[in-house]
Parts: structure tokens; C-alpha cells; sequence
């Protein structure tokens, strides 16, 4: 039989210490300056005369929301909170990246910045999609030269009638 002065005394353990990611809080830190700022910049923009709401509004909204954001990621970080990896996800992080892929697509996208202003947003737009498809691996160009097309020209109608943001008509200005 032991007695209490038989046993040893060990210490009662600590309780473990929560695993912290701390690039969370770096993301944190930049979404709370970000957020600051969006928010110090709102309070420079010009109100119009008997404009009752005025430009500021989605500016505080955005940049309130950004650094309360900045700032729960901080709670959840310092609690533990570690992100996990999505569980059905296909992918194998052992593959290294196509880089191949990427530099199709930096390719498509730098050709539609540099032809833009010459062809259009419609004529740009529609080989945008065409080439951002062939890059990630589609072969049936008809089907997305018809999608491409029908996508970009409708976008150039949304913006340029339904919000009054001119988009360069390029070649075919006069028939858009």
C-alpha cells in the first residue's frame, strides 16, 4: 500500500498551447490597413451639391467591414483557429505547378491589354475567352468563339447602356 509520501509529485500538466498560424496574422494586418485606409481615403472624396447620400458611402462600408474582418481573423488566430485543406479536393500537392498553363494565359491576357484600345472590348474580349479556354485546355474553338463573342458583346452593351461606362468599340465602332 502507497501513502501520499510514497508516490512521487509531479506537477499537474498545462493545458496545450493552440497551435497559432501566425501568416494568418499577417493577412490580418493587411486586411485591417487596407480596411483603415479605405476608410481614411472615404473621408477625402468631394460631396456634390444635393447629393443626400454622396460618394462615401460604400468607400465606409467597405473599408468598416475590411478592418472588422482584419479583426476577427486576429480573434480566431490568437484562439487557434488553424484553416484546413478542403477534403474533396482532387488536388495533389505533390504535382508541381503547370507553368506551361500559366504562361498561356499572361500570354492571352497581355495580348488583350495591348489590343484593347485597337479591336475593342467585343472583338478583345471574345479572344480573351477563346484563349484563357485553349490555355486551360479546350479544343472546340467554334463553340467558344460563339460564347467568347456572345459574352463580350453583351458585356460591352451592359456597360456601355445599363451603366454608362464607355468601353473602346475599337473596329467596330459604328456597328456596336
Amino acid at each position: 500500500m502507497s501513502t501520499p509520501l510514497d508516490t512521487p509529485h509531479t506537477a499537474p500538466e498545462a493545458p496545450p498551447t493552440p497551435d497559432r498560424d501566425l501568416a494568418q496574422l499577417g493577412l490580418a494586418a493587411l486586411l485591417v490597413v487596407v480596411g483603415a485606409y479605405t476608410f481614411y481615403d472615404a473621408t477625402t472624396l468631394r460631396i456634390g451639391f444635393g447629393d443626400p447620400v454622396g460618394p462615401r458611402v460604400f468607400p465606409y462600408v467597405i473599408g468598416a467591414v475590411t478592418v472588422a474582418l482584419g479583426l476577427l481573423l486576429v480573434v480566431a488566430t490568437l484562439r487557434g483557429d488553424v484553416p484546413e485543406g478542403e477534403g474533396g479536393e482532387d488536388v495533389d500537392l505533390r504535382q508541381p505547378a503547370d507553368w506551361l498553363t500559366v504562361l498561356k494565359l499572361v500570354g492571352v491576357l497581355l495580348f488583350t491589354v495591348l489590343t484593347i484600345s485597337f479591336l475593342g472590348w467585343a472583338v478583345s474580349g471574345a479572344l480573351l475567352f477563346v484563349g484563357a479556354a485553349w490555355s486551360l485546355g479546350s479544343r472546340t474553338f467554334v463553340r467558344d468563339g460563339i460564347v467568347g463573342l456572345v459574352l463580350s458583346v453583351s458585356s460591352w452593351y451592359f456597360f456601355h447602356e445599363g451603366l454608362g461606362v464607355i468601353l473602346p468599340a475599337g473596329i467596330l465602332d459604328g456597328v456596336l
